[in-house]
């Protein structure tokens, strides 16, 4: 086969395993067997002469070139989407400007790509972008000083008066180095994790969300450091200080010195984290707003 020969199908297939880190999971995801999920895989690796997967007795990690894939895969399937929704877009003939809040992760790791792609089938929208701690988000909108707000939903729910709507969950896993002694295995539990020094992110509440898992399993974690900088978490771990666990979404396979950082599944059950729109009402208001959230909707495949 060519590189031609390449389909959306497959593309699929590869983030659904991406997604679930288990080829009988991302064929559950995508309702196939997993026999068409571990052809397609096999297929793709073989095309584009790299190997995608590490495989564990337990499930699959993706390599280097795997996640530098995935932003590719993502892409392909994104400008589809978008060509496939234009007309549903374009029945938003809508003007003027939108203020949107969005919280630290969100606004770093999610909501650039989908500005860009609302620009371009909404270029009459003007955005008014206010990065916000959550307490400060809610107020606003709350006060009404923002039409939409974006932010993590699942770490702390939202304040009387507010709903959230979930667009996206993105699974935590654990993050270690290379040369760690728990990149050896497939997959870690907490009680394993638990004697290892622990970086833990505290942005966008992530320090309670991980309190609260921590505290179901009757476990108390080796703490070595709370921050809120991703970039420190990535050090910390690349240089063998201590593993962290965070989510998917934010994952990058190096630091920013090429240390590579390594990610594995963890068997308890962590919640994954929660992206999603937060108001007041099941309705916006502004002609634009409601064009925003309902892009969001259809580029994130929620329910609209």
């Amino acid at each position: 086969m060519a590189i031609q020969d390449i389909s959306t199908r497959h593309l699929r297939y590869f983030l659904a395993a991406a997604e679930t880190g288990q080829f009988s999971l991302a064929a559950h995801a995508v309702h196939v067997s997993q026999t068409a999920i571990t052809n397609a895989i096999a297929t793709l690796e073989s095309m584009l002469g790299v190997k995608l997967f590490d495989r564990h007795p337990h499930g699959v990690t993706l390599t280097a070139e795997g996640h530098h894939f995935v932003q590719h895969a993502q892409h392909v399937l994104n400008a589809l989407n978008d060509a496939v929704r234009a007309p549903a877009f374009r029945t938003y003939d809508v003007s003027g400007e939108i203020r949107i809040a969005a919280s630290y992760t969100v606004m770093g790791y999610f909501l650039p790509q989908y500005l860009a792609r609302f620009q371009r089938t909404h270029p009459g929208v003007r955005l008014k972008l206010l990065e916000l701690h959550r307490t400060e988000l809610e107020e606003a909108v709350k006060n009404g000083d923002v039409d939409v707000a974006i932010a993590v939903t699942s770490n702390v729910a939202p304040s009387k008066g507010l709903m959230g709507e979930t667009l996206v969950r993105s699974r935590r896993q654990l993050w270690t180095a290379s040369d760690h002694p728990l990149c050896s295995a497939s997959e870690v539990s907490l009680k394993e994790i638990a004697h290892y020094p622990l970086i833990q992110i505290m942005v966008d509440d992530a320090g309670e969300s991980a309190k609260r898992y921590w505290e179901k399993r009757g476990l108390e974690p080796n703490l070595l450091l709370e921050t809120e900088s991703m970039e420190a978490v990535r050090t910390f771990v690349g240089l063998g200080l201590g593993v962290a666990i965070l989510s998917d979404l934010v994952f990058r396979p190096w630091t920013l010195d090429g240390r590579k950082i390594e990610a594995r599944p963890i068997t308890d059950v962590v919640p994954p984290m929660e992206i999603g729109i937060v108001r007041k009402t099941s309705r916006l208001q502004a002609p634009a707003a409601e064009a925003f959230a309902r892009f969001l909707k259809l580029a994130c495949g929620a329910a609209a």
